[in-house]
């Protein structure tokens, strides 16, 4: 597997300016925000929104001050989001390490995310840049209906590919083609590029939501859930989906009923896992990976040859082939 350093070094001094900043961008002098904070900078993840700015915009001609200040602020955003995310799951774990809201409160854990989100759209309106203001502002809009989309499928059993693709889109797709829009526009880049660059860093979020559903089908300790976590939230993915659309019509009716009913006992959980996998779930969902990476990857071809845009086109193997 690749690994992310080589992605990386193209804007190496880059990504180092961007973690000093992102860290001096939340300090606070209160004690438990700076124990809560504290906790984020040792629980971070691998970065990847703000290396698709800061390589989108070395791809469209330099990276500026304009395209640091966007890495910050669009990794501040998904930080926020994350924090609140784990709220409403009720989530005690994250890639394996425990969320901020096991290690604290509920209550300390929201108001530590609007902390960050208030400072995220704070450090957006440095940019200056209307555009960037407007994408960042939609785009808290559109997370936010893509949790509710999904609350609101689980609740009501929806089994559609399509709704569920809608759901993705919302949900992560949206972020990446923000990094990848705003990376673009903080280049000066054309619109005819912003717009190349937008589309290749949507594409790029299917695949990565599409692999963290795969992740709920095995066990591995290394993800930080537990296998079925989705299943028994009444998320139903892509493998599952694929299964009820094409098994046979007995074991369809009998899962869609476990589903419907609610009943994810452990027994019906690895029953469903093993359901999807038996009729070739995982293997369509990783075609489906396959066909947004290529389009992602026609896309990125239609700018200039440079070492950033093949970092771009490593990282969208990297996004395939991560382990967690």
């Amino acid at each position: 597997m690749i690994e992310l350093k080589r992605i990386e070094e193209p804007v190496a001094e880059e990504i180092k300016a961007f973690r000093d900043d992102f860290a001096a961008s939340i300090h606070s002098d209160v004690p438990i925000l700076e124990a809560a904070i504290d906790k984020i900078h040792n629980s971070t993840g691998k970065h990847i929104r703000p290396l698709l700015v800061l390589l989108t915009a070395k791809a469209c001609g330099k990276v500026t001050g304009h395209s640091i200040n966007s890495a910050v602020f669009l990794e501040l955003l998904h930080t926020a989001t994350l924090i609140h995310d784990d709220v409403i799951d009720e989530t005690k774990q994250r890639r394996g390490i425990a969320s901020l809201n096991a290690i604290f409160d509920n209550r300390i854990s929201v108001l530590v995310g609007d902390f960050i989100l208030s400072t995220a759209l704070a450090r957006s309106i440095q940019s200056g840049n209307f555009r960037i203001i407007s994408i960042v502002s939609s785009l808290g809009r559109t997370l936010s209906e893509g949790e509710l989309k999904q609350l609101k499928n689980a609740e009501d059993t929806v089994l559609d590919e399509e709704v569920y693709m809608q759901v993705i889109r919302k949900k992560t797709a949206a972020l990446l083609s923000a990094c990848t829009e705003i990376g673009a526009l903080s280049a000066g880049a054309s619109d005819e590029i912003v717009e190349i660059c937008r589309e290749f860093g949507e594409f790029l979020g299917y695949c990565f939501q599409i692999k963290d559903d795969i992740f709920d089908y095995y066990r591995d300790s290394n993800i930080g859930k537990p296998t079925g976590n989705d299943i028994r939230e009444g998320k139903v993915t892509l493998p599952l989906l694929y299964a009820l659309r094409t098994g046979k019509k007995e074991e369809v009716d009998y899962y869609t009923g476990l589903i419907k009913s609610k009943d994810y006992t452990e027994e019906h959980v690895d029953s469903l896992i093993e359901f999807a996998k038996n009729n070739g779930g995982i293997e369509y969902a990783i075609q489906r990976m396959e066909d947004f990476k290529r389009k992602a990857n026609t896309l990125l071809a239609l700018l200039p040859e440079s070492e950033a845009r093949r970092s771009l086109l490593l990282l969208a193997d990297y996004i395939m082939d991560r382990k967690k």
